[in-house]
């Protein structure tokens, strides 16, 4: 007898797709870099002051380490995803938030989306006027019984480059479907 699954041929087929790249509507600036440090409670002078970053390592402003989540904002003019709040009383407020590229997984068995955990690898800081690209793909698609019942563990890699394609840092953010 086989066992009912939501792991579908469809979906596992998504196990390995690369999304279309996500690239930033504006380069890296000072301002942006000065309200992201503050709003993460850094006042580290290698975001803002050009006469100390210049005598570090990096020879001029940063932007921290976390910042190219930040960058791939929606851009002005497209569409506000929280918008659709205001029709749907079922909405969840995320759709649309997690710009990743991806199809989404067809699971619409499954409408609950929690948040299951993220990790991050730092490899290099932005720099103003940098142009930041995330590329992301499915990892995992997997499945476990809790006492509530069947989950899905949809894993994400994201991977945030410059305009070098000099690889800035990595994320990987698991979503369960419930």
């Amino acid at each position: 007898m086989m066992e009912d699954t939501y792991i579908t041929p469809e979906v596992k087929a998504l196990i390995g797709l690369n999304g279309e790249p996500e690239i930033c509507w504006e380069p890296v600036e000072r301002s942006e870099v000065r309200r992201f440090a503050q709003a993460v409670m850094d006042d580290d002078p290698i975001f803002w002051n050009d006469a100390y970053a210049r005598q570090t390592k990096y020879g001029s402003i940063v932007a921290p380490p976390l910042f190219p989540l930040f960058a791939l904002r929606r851009p002005p003019g497209t569409p506000d995803p929280l918008g659709e709040a205001a029709t749907d009383p079922d909405f969840d407020g995320s759709a649309g938030l997690l710009r990743t590229g991806l199809p989404p997984v067809p699971l619409p068995q499954l409408p609950r989306l929690l948040n299951g955990g993220s990790e991050v690898e730092f490899y290099q800081l932005p720099m103003l006027g940098d142009r930041i690209t995330a590329r992301a793909k499915y990892l995992d698609i997997y499945e476990k019984t809790g006492r509530s019942g069947t989950m899905v563990f949809i894993v994400i890699e994201t991977r945030y480059l410059n305009q070098h394609d000099e690889l800035l840092m990595v994320s990987r953010v698991t979503l369960i479907r419930r």
